[in-house]
C-alpha cells in the first residue's frame, strides 16, 4: 500500500481536487468491464496537461508506484484494472479536440476524448471516422489506441492503428516522445509510433493523439440475411465481395437473436427462423449498386446460401439492422458471459468454428454458447453465458479449463487468442498461443526501454516478474 504522504505529494502535481481516495471513486475507476478481478487501486488521479502526466510518471519512478491508465474503463481484457494498490491515471479531464486540418484531413485530440465525439466532430466536418463499436458513446481514444480498438468497420477501414497520423506520449522514464509528427510518408526508421499502438499502456501514455479522418460514406444501406448453415456464410461473403465495396460484414446465431427479440424494443429482421444470420454493409451510391445488391441476394437464394433477407429502405431501418448485432454485448452481460475474442484467416473460419463449437459442445453441454463476430476479418466473439444456479466464480472456473483446448486449436490454425479486446491480464497467460517465446523476448526488451522500473501498467500483457 502507497504510504500516505506519498500521495499527499502526489495531490501538488494536480490541480486541486483531482486526487481521489474515497471508496466509491476506487471502485469504479479501478475496473473495466471484466468482472473477474476485484478493483484495489490506492489512489485515482486527473491530470490536465501532458505536463501533470510526466510529472506523475516522474513520481512514480521515485517512489516506485505502479499506475493503471484509465479511459472510458469498456476494456475486456482486463487491462484497465488496478488490482494490486496501483494509482490510476484517469484521462477524463484530458478530452478537448485541439485542432483541424481541413487540407490533410485530420483532427488533434487529448486522449479522454470520447470516441462517440470525434465521430460526431468528423460528421460537422463532413467527414467521417471509421472506427466503430458498440462502446463509442463511453470508449475513450487514448484507450482505442492502447488496445487498437477494431469494431464493425473493419473489413473496409482497419483498425485503429491504421487512423492514427501521430502520437504524443510519455515514457514510463517520463519523457515526452512526438511520434510521425503527422506525415503520410516518413521512411526514417522505427516507427515507434506503431509499438505504442496496441500496447495497452505498457510502454507509457498517450497524452495527443493526431487522427485521420475520410470522406463520409453515401447512403449506407444494411442487409440480414439469414442462412442454412455456418458454412453458407463464407459463399455469401464471396458473392457480395466479387460485387460491391463492403462497409461491415457481420454474422451472429439464432440464439443471439433470441436474446435481443426478447428485449422487446428491437424487431425481427423477417419471419423466417435460420441458425445464422448475416449483416452487411455497403454504400448504395448510385440505382445501379443497389440493383446489384439485390441481383447478388437471388443468386445466394438460388445457391441455396440464404433462406431470407431484407435490405434497409431508411435510415431508422438501417438503425434498427445494425442494433441486432450491436445490442448483442450489452445484452448478454445480464448472463456474465465468459468471452473469448479470436482470429484467423477469413478462409479459414468456417473449420476453425467448427472445431472449437464441438470442443464447447462436447465440454459443457448445459451450457448455453452465443456466437457472433466480425466474419470479414476472421475475427469470432465465443460467448458462453452463465446458468442463473451458479456462482460466478465456479463458473469462470469452469470456463478457464476450455481455455486450453481452444487455445490450441487457435495455435493450430495460426490465428490470435485476441483479435481486439487487446492481452490485459485475462488472456496474459495463452500469449504462447500466439507469441513465440523469441517474440515474447523481443516484447519484454521493448518493455525495458521504455519503462526500465516496470511502474506502465505492470501485469499486463506479461505476467509480473
Amino acid at each position: 500500500m502507497t504510504h500516505p504522504a506519498v500521495i499527499d505529494e502526489l495531490m501538488t502535481l494536480v490541480d486541486p481536487g483531482k486526487v481521489l481516495t474515497d471508496p466509491a471513486s476506487l471502485e469504479a475507476y479501478g475496473k473495466d468491464w471484466t468482472k473477474h478481478y476485484p478493483p484495489a487501486p490506492t489512489a485515482i488521479v486527473f491530470p490536465k496537461t501532458a505536463e501533470q502526466v510526466q510529472a506523475i510518471v516522474k513520481w512514480a519512478r521515485r517512489n516506485q508506484v505502479a499506475l493503471v491508465p484509465s479511459g472510458g474503463r469498456t476494456g475486456l481484457s482486463g487491462a484497465a484494472v488496478a488490482a494490486n494498490g496501483e494509482v490510476v491515471v484517469a484521462f477524463d479531464y484530458m478530452n478537448q479536440i485541439l485542432g483541424f486540418n481541413e487540407f490533410d484531413r485530420t483532427v488533434v485530440c487529448q486522449p479522454g476524448v470520447i470516441t462517440r465525439q470525434l465521430q460526431q466532430f468528423a460528421e460537422e466536418q463532413g467527414l467521417y471516422y471509421p472506427v466503430d463499436f458498440a462502446s463509442s458513446g463511453s470508449s475513450q481514444v487514448g484507450g482505442n489506441i492502447g488496445t487498437n480498438a477494431g469494431g464493425i468497420k473493419v473489413i473496409r477501414y482497419g483498425m485503429t492503428r491504421n487512423w492514427v497520423a501521430g502520437l504524443k506520449v510519455v515514457t514510463g522514464k517520463g519523457e515526452l516522445l512526438e511520434l510521425n509528427k503527422d506525415l503520410i510518408k516518413n521512411a526514417t526508421g522505427y516507427d515507434l509510433r506503431q509499438l505504442f499502438i496496441g500496447a495497452e499502456g505498457t510502454l507509457g501514455f498517450v497524452v495527443e493523439a493526431t487522427m485521420r479522418l475520410d470522406r463520409a460514406p453515401r447512403n449506407l444501406t444494411a442487409m440480414v440475411l439469414g442462412t442454412p448453415d455456418f458454412d453458407a456464410i463464407m459463399p455469401v461473403l464471396h458473392a457480395f465481395q466479387g460485387k460491391l465495396d463492403l462497409t461491415a460484414f457481420e454474422f451472429f446465431s439464432d440464439k443471439g437473436l433470441a436474446k435481443i427479440l426478447a428485449r422487446g424494443d428491437v424487431p425481427a429482421p423477417f419471419e423466417t427462423a435460420c441458425p445464422f444470420y448475416a449483416l452487411l454493409e455497403f454504400e448504395a451510391s448510385t440505382e445501379e449498386v443497389a440493383n446489384e445488391a439485390l441481383a447478388t441476394f437471388e443468386h445466394c437464394v438460388e445457391q441455396g446460401w440464404v433462406l431470407d433477407g431484407v435490405m434497409s429502405q431508411s435510415e431508422t431501418q438501417l438503425k434498427n439492422l445494425w442494433k441486432l448485432r450491436e445490442y448483442l454485448s450489452e445484452t448478454i452481460s445480464h448472463w456474465t458471459p465468459y468471452k473469448n475474442d479470436i482470429s484467423v484467416t477469413v478462409s479459414k473460419v468456417p473449420d476453425f468454428l467448427r472445431d472449437i463449437d464441438a470442443i464447447v459442445s462436447e465440454h459443457y453441454p448445459d451450457y448455453e454458447v452465443v456466437w457472433y463476430g466480425h466474419i470479414g476479418d476472421g475475427n469470432l466473439h465465443l460467448n458462453i453465458l452463465k446458468p442463473d444456479s451458479m456462482s460466478k466464480d465456479a463458473f469462470f472456473a469452469s470456463c478457464a479449463k476450455v481455455n486450453k483446448w481452444v487455445f490450441e486449436i487457435v495455435e493450430r490454425y495460426n490465428g490470435s487468442i485476441s483479435a481486439e479486446h487487446g492481452v490485459g491480464m485475462t488472456k496474459r497467460d495463452y500469449l504462447g498461443y500466439s507469441r513465440s517465446p523469441e517474440e515474447i523476448a523481443c516484447m519484454k526488451a521493448i518493455k525495458a526501454v521504455f519503462d526500465p522500473d516496470g511502474i506502465m501498467n505492470p501485469g499486463k500483457i506479461f505476467a509480473l516478474e
